[in-house]
């Protein structure tokens, strides 16, 4: 963070002004608390208009964050939050308000918890539906040394629908240990939650009878009132039991071993401050259910909770409305080819079904819901759920295409093996957000896809150069049942490009050469077909005439178009948005060792080492796959130099001979 210099938080936070720590919260009088919060709601709301992040998660727990850190003493307490894009509160609390404007920007702050950026960052969820287990870890690990802090697990957003969630409770029920969950409950993930949990909840914060029966509990008898006797406290417990078992399905909580409480008004400072209190002193599991408004107090992320996420920043902080001067229209995004390509073929095909994993907006699978409702599934945040659900389907004859980002995949990587790959059944993942994401950084990087799908049988595996490639790949995987098919496609624009009206079938492990060149082939695939492209027109300003090959699938390598250019150039350069362990650049080394070919080889992608955060140009140049850094590190190759590492790129660049 050397780079960015920290912002002044102005005259306009009186409040916010004097916090630099926890500890200073803390010297604030409880009645101070409701416009400390509301300083922190504007100070969010001024920092995300400028600068862009996640913005109506953190808005929604703006109220308990403070409620927390009054209470609480961080960082010897500690608190998880699940997920992550619920922190911003949490952080400028937590002494990085004058950071603030440097988040998720290269060399700023993280866009989530990270434990190497603050102590008071007890846990990194960049993922949702860890924070029980990591919870229920610290808290054995805190019982087995003999300390006494207190740990709290803040699980929202739609987390709570992930099955390892409840995997996590079940096993805290049975050890008894003193963790408080708190379920921020405001029915949505990215889009609005689904599925019997949420009605679950639904039911417990509507139910009239039991309300006015808990707010008497909770406001006038107060289970931890000392002034009551042993026998009265334990009589006020079996009432409170009855009635949860009798009235509401918070009685789902207590038999996993919970003792459940709520649900409270997320947004009441005084009673959070109260709540946060009473379950200090309860030396058990607990969970406590609070309801908030994802986007609270920003009207236009109050009204359109699914838009106000994330924002890119550029707005007007009263209306919303964008500031940013719209000088054309730009390109579809990869993920809309996908949605409207799937849409359109679904039209034809009625085996056709749509997937998704609690991002129908972020993965364009919305389209497809709505112009075919009764083929559209949302999980919720349950990935393995997902792909054993899509095996189910396609055994029936169906055509199930699941569209899971990259990263979020790698969470059912054994349902995917098993219950997919094993039987041969023809599911289609649609690996959106494959290789480098930008601002959202290495929890949210597809960096590994390639490799972890390159060693499963069954599978096809392909990225496209550009939309009318993708197009086509969806239609291609659309016609293929003789096992799963894998695409992986970038986030972002596409090129541009103006889409044909009809799709071309691929065929299946099939190359194409899109420049000839006599000096050096250069092999790519996905997004690094263009960068290789544009760095073969540098190469040729130095003399050095580049082929460029469009490899299009991992699996089945085309090994006919790897076998004849290993006997037509001496030097081979492989380039991929992927990790150089395990794809595109160990498929070719593979064979040519296999093959006995004494062929030079260059593996240009991303190191061995999780890649930060920051904007894309920022990324790419860093890592050496920009155009002029492949160009770089091509001419340094073909002349005999050994590439490697240099002040202005920190690639993992795997060279290989084969004798």
């Amino acid at each position: 963070m050397e780079n960015l210099p920290p912002a002044t938080v102005n005259g306009k936070y009186s409040f916010l002004s004097k916090i630099h720590s926890p500890e200073d919260l803390k010297k604030f009088k409880p009645e101070e608390l409701q416009k400390i919060a509301d300083e922190c709601r504007t100070y969010l709301i001024d920092v995300i208009a400028e600068n862009g992040g996640h913005f109506g998660s953190s808005l929604g727990v703006v109220e308990m964050t403070v409620a927390l850190h009054y209470v609480y003493k961080t960082p010897y307490d500690k608190i998880i939050w699940d997920v992550g894009h619920q922190a911003y509160i949490h952080k400028i609390l937590t002494g990085r308000k004058d950071l603030m404007h440097t988040n998720r920007k290269f060399n700023g702050i993280a866009g989530f918890p990270k434990i190497s950026e603050s102590p008071h960052d007890a846990f990194g969820t960049g993922h949702a539906s860890t924070s029980i287990s990591a919870a229920a870890g610290l808290a054995a690990a805190r019982d087995l040394s003999g300390s006494s802090e207190k740990i709290i697990a803040v699980i929202g957003d739609g987390s709570m629908t992930g099955g390892m969630a409840f995997e996590a409770m079940n096993h805290l029920g049975d050890t008894k240990s003193d963790v408080l969950v708190v379920l921020n409950d405001n029915q949505m993930a990215i889009a609005p939650s689904t599925g019997g949990l949420k009605n679950y909840l639904v039911n417990i914060s509507f139910n009239k009878t039991y309300n006015k029966v808990r707010k008497f509990i909770w406001d006038s008898i107060s289970l931890l009132n000392n002034d009551l006797g042993e026998t009265a406290k334990h009589a006020v417990h079996k009432i409170e039991d009855g009635i949860k078992a009798a009235l509401t399905p918070g009685a789902f909580f207590e038999a996993l071993g919970f003792r459940y409480f709520g649900p409270i008004d997320g947004h009441d400072t005084d009673k959070l401050v109260k709540a946060f209190k009473e379950m200090q002193e309860l030396p058990h599991p607990k969970l406590l259910h609070v309801i908030t408004t994802k986007g609270k107090g920003f009207k236009p992320a109050e009204d359109n909770q699914s838009k106000w996420h994330a924002s890119s920043g550029g707005f007007d902080t009263i209306t919303g409305k964008s500031l940013k001067k719209v000088t054309k229209t730009s390109p579809l995004k990869y993920q809309d080819i996908f949605g409207r390509t799937l849409t359109e073929l679904a039209s034809k095909d009625h085996r056709i079904v749509g997937i998704t994993a609690a991002m129908p907006g972020g993965t364009s699978l919305d389209t497809f819901q709505v112009a075919h409702p009764k083929r559209f599934y949302d999980v919720g945040i349950a990935e393995q759920h997902a792909v054993t659900f899509a095996a189910g389907m396609a055994a029936k004859g169906f055509k199930p295409f699941c569209a899971i980002y990259s990263t979020f995949l790698q969470r059912a990587y054994d349902q995917l093996i098993h219950d997919v790959a094993l039987q041969k059944l023809p599911v289609v993942f649609a690996i959106d957000r494959a290789g480098l994401v930008g601002e959202d950084g290495p929890t949210h990087h597809g960096s590994f896809d390639l490799s972890y799908l390159h060693p499963v049988p069954n599978m096809i595996v392909m990225a496209p150069k550009d939309e009318q490639e993708l197009r086509d790949m969806i239609y291609t995987a659309s016609q293929y049942n003789d096992g799963p098919v894998a695409i992986r496609y970038p986030r972002g624009t596409c090129n541009g490009l103006k889409l044909n009206p009809y799709f071309s079938s691929l065929e299946i492990g099939k190359s194409e050469i899109v420049r000839e060149g006599s000096s050096i082939a250069i092999l790519a695939i996905g997004t690094m077909v263009e960068k290789s492209l544009e760095a073969s027109h540098l190469l040729e300003q130095e003399n050095i005439d580049a082929l460029v090959v469009n490899m299009r699938f991992l699996k089945p390598l085309d090994v006919a178009m790897v076998h004849a250019i290993a006997e037509s150039h001496e030097k081979i350069v492989v380039v991929e948005e992927n990790s150089v362990i395990g794809g595109l650049g160990s498929a070719v080394n593979d064979y040519l060792r296999k093959e006995g070919l004494s062929n030079e080889t260059l593996t240009l992608g991303l190191p061995d080492k999780f890649v930060t955060h920051g904007n894309m140009k920022d990324l790419y140049r860093m890592l050496g796959l920009d155009p002029e850094n492949i160009c770089r590190h091509i001419k340094s190759f073909y002349k005999g130099a050994v590439a490697g590492k240099n002040e202005s790129s920190q690639s993992t660049i795997r060279t290989d001979r084969f004798a």
